[in-house]
């Protein structure tokens, strides 16, 4: 017994075998997709973000690279660089500007003196340490009257639109 499809003509134009079609052209309506809200969460997050920085006379520029200073998770203008999806020398520039305001330092490697590390000095030390607060305030404002699980779902379903994103780019490697 034939079942009839439960596709319109559009989806079925857009999908290919494996591709489940969720929206089709008929009915698109651009603030209901998922690209046109996590745009505008995200413009949301960073305004509040920006917001609670600006007392602390940090922009979204500056935070971002200090972060993984702090967090120790990179140290070299290429690390940050890569980090902070910039070209080195927009970073070597925002590096400059934030060595100005005495927040890092660089240090000529003993190991390698070709390398240069970025140090936070005791001033980045101490605002390093203000953004994870600061970050996980307006986080848990965003998502208020969720529960444990419903967190833990929304974690799962956005890695795995990131990784559906990654592995749809033609040079994911």
């Amino acid at each position: 017994m034939n079942m009839p499809s439960t596709k319109s003509p559009d989806a079925a134009l857009l999908s290919d075998a494996e591709d489940p079609v969720f929206l089709s052209p008929r009915d698109f309506k651009p603030e209901e997709s998922v690209g046109y809200m996590m745009r505008r969460i995200v413009n949301y997050v960073a305004q509040e973000v920006e917001r609670e920085m600006e007392p602390h006379g940090l922009t979204e520029a500056q935070w971002k690279p200090l972060l993984r200073l702090y967090l120790r998770q990179a140290g070299t203008v290429a690390e940050l660089a890569r980090c902070c999806v910039m070209d080195a020398g927009s970073m070597t520039r925002l590096l400059d500007r934030m060595e100005a305001k005495g927040l890092l330092a660089r240090v000529r490697s003993s190991e390698d003196r070709r390398v240069v590390n970025i140090v936070l000095t005791p001033e980045g030390e101490r605002a390093g340490e203000q953004i994870p607060e600061i970050l996980s305030r307006v986080q848990n404002r965003v998502l208020r009257g969720f529960s444990e699980d419903e967190y833990r779902a929304l974690q799962g379903f956005l890695r795995r639109i990131f990784d559906n994103v990654q592995t749809a780019q033609p040079d994911n490697a």
